[in-house]
C-alpha cells in the first residue's frame, strides 16, 4: 500500500492498451500525477485478460484504489473477490453490452439466454464497484433505470480524445489507391469525412442517401473510413444510388485518422437510429473538434449536454439525409460559420475534454473515494 498523502491506483482495463477509452484514461492519469500501475495488454485477442489479470494479482497489493476499465465486467467478481477489505474499487463501464449487443447491434435476442447473461453481467459488475463510471448523464440514466441501481452510484466521465495523435495540423496530402473509385478527382474538393465502425449506431447508410441527396453538387466528395458491421451493405447501397461522390477508403491505421482528418473541409458524427444514438457522444466528435474541425452530427439529449447548436457543432435530425444534406450545404457555403463553430468546438476540447482534463475528473473522483 502507498503512503499516507499518496494514493496509488493500479489500472486494469478489458480493452487493449490502444483502445481509445484506454489510451485516454492512461495518458490523462498520467499527466495529472496519478501514482499509477498501468496493468493494460498490448494484446487484442482474448489473451489479454489473461495478462490483465496475471499483472492484477502481481500488484494488486500495492494498490490503494483498483479501477477495472471498459470491457471489463467480467473482471468485476475476481478483482471483488480477491481485493482487500480495505481497497476500493472503481468500474469504468462506459456502455451496457446488454444494449449493444441486444438493441443496437441486434446479435443477440431480447427473449434470448445469452441477453440475460450480458444484462446480469451489466448490474453485476455495477453493483461490486463503490462506484461506476459513464461517459453521459443519458447512460447514467440508463443504467440506473434498466438495473435498479441509485444514480449516486455513477460519475460521469466524458470520452475526450488522445490529443497527442488528434489536435489541429496542415493538411496532409493523401495518396489513394482505391481502384473502385478511379473517376472521382481528388483536386480542389469539399470533402465530408467520416471514420468510424460501420455499425447501426452511427448511420452511415443515411450519410449514403445524403451523398446521393448532394451528387449534383460536382465539388463535394465524402470519404468514408472504417469497417463493420454493416460496410457491405453501404457499399451496395451506393452501388445501386450509382453514387460517384462517395469514396470508400476501408480500414485505416489509427495513427493515420488525423491526416485524413486534416485534409477534410467537415468531419461527420453519428446519425443512427438506435435507442444508444440518444445516449453517446462518440469517439469521432471529440477527435474532430481536437483538430479543429467543424463537427455535423445528430441532436441528440447526449450530445445536448456538450454542443451548443451553431456554436460548437451543427446538430441536425437523427436518421434524416435531408437535414444532413441541408447542414453541409449551408456549413459549405459559409465559410465565417464554418469556422466559428470549428473554432469554438476546439476551446471546448481545450477546456473540458483533453487528456489533461480527463486525468483531472478521474483524480477528483479517486480522491473522494478514497477519503470517503
Amino acid at each position: 500500500m502507498s503512503s499516507k498523502n499518496t494514493i496509488t491506483v493500479l489500472y486494469m482495463p478489458g480493452r487493449e492498451r490502444s483502445y481509445a477509452r484506454t489510451s485516454i484514461f492512461i495518458i490523462g492519469m498520467k499527466k495529472i500525477g496519478i501514482n499509477l500501475i498501468d496493468c493494460s495488454s498490448q494484446n487484442k485477442s482474448n489473451i489479454r485478460y489473461l495478462e490483465v489479470l496475471f499483472k492484477f494479482f502481481k500488484n494488486k497489493n500495492r494498490a490503494d484504489i483498483i479501477l477495472v476499465g471498459f470491457l471489463g465486467q467480467h473482471l468485476m467478481p475476481i478483482v471483488k473477490l480477491f481485493a482487500k477489505k480495505n481497497q476500493k474499487i472503481i468500474f469504468d463501464a462506459f456502455l451496457s453490452t446488454y444494449d449493444t449487443m441486444v438493441f443496437d447491434k441486434k446479435k443477440v435476442k431480447e427473449s434470448s439466454y445469452l441477453a440475460k447473461l450480458f444484462w446480469w453481467l451489466d448490474k453485476k459488475s455495477s453493483m461490486l464497484a463503490d462506484v461506476v463510471l459513464l461517459d453521459t448523464f443519458q447512460h447514467i440514466n440508463y443504467f440506473s433505470e434498466t438495473f435498479n441501481i441509485s444514480k449516486s452510484k455513477f460519475r460521469r466521465v466524458l470520452i475526450g480524445a488522445d490529443d497527442t495523435f488528434f489536435y489541429p495540423k496542415k493538411t496532409t496530402e493523401i495518396i489513394e489507391s482505391t481502384t473502385d473509385n478511379k473517376n472521382i478527382q481528388k483536386n480542389n474538393k469539399f470533402i465530408v469525412e467520416f471514420h468510424g465502425y460501420f455499425i447501426p449506431l452511427q448511420g452511415v447508410e443515411y450519410i449514403i442517401r445524403t451523398a446521393k441527396i448532394l451528387q449534383n453538387e460536382k465539388d463535394i466528395l465524402f470519404k468514408l473510413i472504417g469497417d463493420g458491421q454493416t460496410f457491405e451493405y453501404c457499399k451496395k447501397l451506393a452501388n445501386d444510388l450509382n453514387l460517384h461522390n462517395v469514396l470508400f477508403l476501408g480500414k485505416q491505421p489509427y495513427h493515420q485518422i488525423p491526416s485524413y482528418i486534416a485534409e477534410c473541409d467537415i468531419g461527420l458524427g453519428i446519425f443512427g437510429s438506435s435507442m444508444k444514438t440518444q445516449r453517446v457522444i462518440p469517439n469521432k466528435a471529440y477527435e474532430i473538434i481536437a483538430m479543429n474541425k467543424p463537427l455535423i452530427t445528430a441532436d441528440t439529449l447526449a450530445t445536448a449536454e456538450l454542443f451548443e447548436h451553431k456554436k460548437h457543432a451543427y446538430l441536425c435530425k437523427p436518421k434524416d439525409p435531408a437535414s444532413i444534406a441541408n447542414a453541409i450545404l449551408l456549413l459549405k457555403n459559409d465559410k465565417i460559420l464554418r469556422n466559428k463553430i470549428a473554432n469554438n468546438g476546439y476551446s471546448l476540447f481545450k477546456e473540458k475534454c483533453s487528456t489533461e482534463t480527463i486525468g483531472t475528473e478521474l483524480k477528483k473522483i479517486i480522491e473522494r473515494l478514497s477519503h470517503s
